[in-house]
């Protein structure tokens, strides 16, 4: 399958499409339609990509996509379908650092951004419009998006709101049960950031003794108010019954839960830890996507996305795109981890990091909580 990035083939004509539209390109070329079976995350984020990309495309493609909610598990799904011999997913949205483990083991694509994405309106092409760390080796980001620390803003006076990551920390000026994720990654970031340590320096802390136990330090002063959460579902309620004051969360679900349910909850932008999510090709499976994930990571397409969830597009040339909310109207602008105000204090996951740290720190967290 040719690319429709430049000159294509008509099926069934014989006759060279050139100067038109990639849209248009890709409508003519998929006139017969194929099936794509996409793997992602299920839920509201899926629900977003079905909306702003999944379809649109198969209303002028004829395509069908099948969506396959295995992204949590997709790295274990893609090494026993490759061991298997018979890979059946087309394209898999995964974390960076998932993608790395799988890019080193073959299992993806190497991808080569500039020649298969599209350049942004203005021409800038796509290694220079995506945010920093969004392309990888067989990686292409569409969303970033952030662990955050939200509140209730019902269960603090009105002129003593909580707005820094050391409030979080501070039992005496901001009583209450905090909620946390149970799981060293995000904590020892904000500990360390709560007990003076500079952004920049977090990560070259925690791979010292003297940093690691830094932050537990900081974690005990706050140990016997925390409720350990393992499921996405459980912050927004346990915010909603005041059952905690603070949970950490991901931005999208807070955002979810303030918009459709009304809720009184607010995010404290301050070190939020922001992550990227994207898109990989098993191996074998370019030439049958590569239509498909130039349309989806589009300037118009990662705009159109935060037209459904508060996850920032990961171009920035979509930024000035982004508009309101689908479904009730507001302006998303201010919702987004990457708004600049949002983002001035942001922390990016250091995937690397926690690749090489993930176990042993893990083990450490765990030796930690049964004491």
């Amino acid at each position: 399958m040719k690319s429709i990035i430049r000159k294509r083939v008509v099926k069934g004509t014989g006759v060279a499409v050139a100067g038109l539209s990639a849209l248009a390109v890709a409508v003519a070329a998929h006139a017969e339609g194929q099936t794509l079976n996409i793997v992602s995350w299920g839920g509201a984020y899926s629900m977003s990509q079905e909306r702003a990309y999944h379809e649109p495309w198969m209303e002028m493609t004829g395509d069908e996509i099948v969506n396959i909610d295995q992204s949590a598990n997709a790295l274990a799904g893609l090494r026993s379908q490759s061991q298997a011999g018979n890979v059946t997913w087309d394209l898999v949205d995964m974390l960076p650092a998932d993608a790395m483990i799988a890019c080193a083991e073959g299992l993806i694509e190497p991808l080569d951004h500039d020649e298969l994405l599209a350049d942004a309106p203005d021409g800038t092409p796509p290694s220079e419009d995506f945010v920093d760390g969004a392309l990888g080796e067989c990686f292409v980001a569409s969303i970033v998006y952030s662990n955050i620390v939200a509140f209730n803003s019902d269960m603090f006076p009105e002129d003593a709101q909580p707005s820094t990551i050391e409030d979080v920390f501070d039992l005496e000026n901001y009583p209450g049960q905090r909620a946390l994720m149970r799981r060293p990654i995000n904590n020892l970031e904000w500990a360390l950031i709560a007990d003076g340590v500079d952004r920049d320096d977090v990560y070259d802390m925690l791979e010292t003794e003297e940093g690691i136990q830094r932050a537990f330090d900081k974690l005990d002063t706050i140990k016997d108010s925390v409720i350990w959460w393992e499921e996405g579902a459980q912050p927004p309620q346990l915010l909603a019954d005041q059952e905690v004051a603070f949970a950490s969360a991901y931005n999208g679900r807070i955002f979810d839960a303030m918009v459709s349910e009304n809720q009184p909850f607010e995010i404290i932008w301050d070190a939020q830890v922001f992550e990227l999510d994207g898109w990989v090709v098993p191996t074998g499976k370019l030439d049958k996507v590569r239509d498909y994930l130039y349309f989806a990571t589009d300037t118009q397409r990662l705009a159109d996305q935060a037209q459904y969830i508060s996850y920032g597009p990961a171009r920035l040339s979509s930024s000035d795109l982004v508009s309101t909310h689908a479904e009730s109207g507001i302006e998303m602008e201010t919702h987004m981890p990457t708004y600049e105000p949002n983002f001035a204090t942001a922390i990016q996951k250091d995937d690397e990091f926690w690749a090489d740290y993930l176990d042993e720190l893990s083990q450490r967290f765990d030796a930690w909580l049964a004491q």
